[in-house]
């Protein structure tokens, strides 16, 4: 009897052992397979001044934030915006569409277009797919808080010179530059308080998020308000700590839009004290390089880019000193920015949720530094066009790799559907489309891979339609056959305008793009084979040769 009764709870302590151990190992199965989170960080017009990527930059850039990332994932050396401004750049990332599949080209808001509005931004379909999806900043261009499971502050580009009636320009930058306005005509360290002894205690350094000013108190460097990079910063770090706190198990999405290093160019003083305005290194500058080119040919000379290099140079004694104080200003820019990335990135990395959380660092597309008589972004050379692309995606990525394969801002969103084993339609209906990009999960974890599914070339355009010296007509606006576009491989970029008009340049040589080579009669075979591919992407475009 006795020895029955021990059997008996041998039997059942030996079965309970049995079922612990395997429900340990269904638990443990479960949390390895549980769905990554993801924190995306977009930057603003930041090109590639980043160090530990090896891309040309600049030799006194300083991102040591954004470098520590990148060797614990993986850098792309070749990353290109696909249509180098603001509202359409992100309309095309955040939706996984091209501008030309959706027609939506340049500053019309994406949610009114008939493509984009029946399509998922990546924020709703991460949504439908069970993620808590928490957003603060700049990340659409034309924002949408209802997309968002909750969300922060909307866009601020301040602090702005405030002079007690508008902002303005920041007095301490010369004229004619100035009178380009509050956003692209100013540039000061914070302790510059503009106006600061008028007399009117309503004048002086003012926040500006969207259709809500109020003011920025600034006493010195360490009695201030934060500026809105600082403060997306801080909302982010808030948010991980809230989800660690509450033992989040809901997978996670956060994106975090910072404003710099977009115009006005203001962020603390330590930052200035960084590049002693006498020993910053200007860009390489070639002299007559936009002699060989064919933008000012399509483009009337107020268009941006070449009106604020033109007002700049007329605004100090010789070209050299507006340039440096620009870049000075730039420069401290993207410091300031990267020390918000370093914030953002070591609070995850602090956290319970470093091992599970795919990281990614993007910019919506670069800026031109006077290259080619251009200041601004939205033309087709390299530097406004090539961008910072980080991945850190744990179990996958290959620490401190460095690819060199072309791709561009439209796989963001596929390779993280792919990263995080997404399903379902990405459209809303039939009238919506598919995603135009590909998964770099291969380049994830083999770098030097060449095998992947996407194309061979990025493929960028820039609209037609302002300042064009010969406008498209009203119904042709829209066609992707009238706009200018590039395609650039590992070696080559080549630029086709809507007049026919060529660039082509070979970077193993020419970095810089110093010398276009459409007009050799050497280079027409390669010249061929660009236009090809681009037609391939693009078939709307006409013709074969100028």
């Amino acid at each position: 009897m006795h020895s029955s009764i021990r059997s008996r709870r041998e039997f059942l302590k030996t079965t309970c052992a049995l079922a612990m151990a395997g429900l340990f190992r269904f638990e443990a199965k479960a949390k390895s397979e549980k769905q990554p989170n993801v924190l995306l960080i977009v930057c603003d017009d930041l090109n590639d001044y980043v160090t530990g990527i090896g891309t040309t930059g600049h030799p006194q850039a300083r991102t040591p934030h954004i470098e520590k990332l990148a060797k614990s994932g993986v850098a792309f050396r070749h990353a290109y915006s696909n249509n180098p401004v603001c509202a359409p750049s992100r309309a095309s990332f955040l939706t996984g569409i091209y501008p030309h599949t959706s027609k939506n080209l340049f500053w019309d808001r994406w949610f009114k277009n008939p493509v984009l509005k029946n399509s998922k931004t990546i924020m709703e379909y991460f949504r439908e797919n069970g993620y808590h999806v928490a957003g603060s900043g700049k990340l659409m261009h034309h924002q949408r808080k209802e997309l968002w499971s909750e969300f922060g502050r909307y866009t601020d580009y301040g602090p702005f010179a405030f002079d007690g009636k508008r902002e303005v320009g920041h007095p301490s930058v010369p004229q004619p530059y100035r009178s380009i306005g509050a956003i692209d005509g100013s540039y000061a360290p914070l302790s510059d308080v503009p106006y600061a002894d008028d007399g009117d205690p309503n004048s002086g350094w003012r926040y500006g998020e969207w259709r809500k000013k109020y003011p920025f108190k600034y006493n010195n460097e360490n009695d201030r308000d934060p500026t809105p990079d600082e403060r997306n910063a801080a909302w982010a770090v808030s948010k991980i700590k809230e989800f660690e706190k509450q033992g989040k198990r809901q997978p996670f999405f956060i994106g975090v839009g910072f404003i710099r290093p977009h115009t006005p160019l203001h962020v603390p003083k330590k930052y200035f004290d960084m590049f002693p305005l006498d020993s910053v290194k200007l860009p390489v500058i070639k002299s007559g390089d936009a002699d060989d080119t064919h933008f000012k040919g399509l483009f009337d000379q107020n268009v941006k880019g070449l009106r604020y290099f033109r007002t700049l140079k007329e605004s100090y004694p010789d070209m050299e000193s507006g340039l440096r104080a620009f870049t000075q200003a730039y420069l401290a820019s993207v410091v300031a920015v990267d020390d918000c990335i370093g914030e953002v990135v070591d609070a995850l990395d602090k956290s319970s949720f470093k091992d599970n959380t795919i990281v990614v660092v993007i910019s919506d597309h670069g800026w031109q530094m006077g290259q080619k008589d251009f200041l601004f972004k939205n033309s087709l050379w390299e530097e406004a066009t090539r961008i910072p692309f980080v991945i850190r995606a744990p179990g996958v990525s290959k620490a401190g790799g460095i690819s060199e394969h072309p791709i561009s801002l439209i796989d963001l969103y596929p390779t993280l559907v792919d990263l995080c084993g997404l399903k379902g339609d990405t459209r809303k209906n039939e009238n919506g489309a598919k995603l135009d990009g590909f998964s770099v999960r291969p380049f994830l974890e083999d770098p030097t891979s060449g095998k992947w599914d996407g194309p061979e070339c990025a493929l960028t355009m820039v609209h037609a339609e302002e300042n064009s010296i010969q406008p498209v007509p009203k119904e042709d606006i829209k066609d992707p056959g009238k706009q200018h576009w590039s395609v650039r491989s590992k070696s080559w970029r080549y630029i086709r305008y809507n007049n026919g008009t060529e660039e082509l340049y070979n970077h193993n040589n020419d970095p810089h793009e110093w010398n276009n080579l459409a007009s050799d009669p050497s280079y027409k075979p390669q010249k061929e084979k660009m236009f090809k591919m681009l037609k391939s992407m693009v078939p709307e475009i006409k013709g074969k040769k100028s």
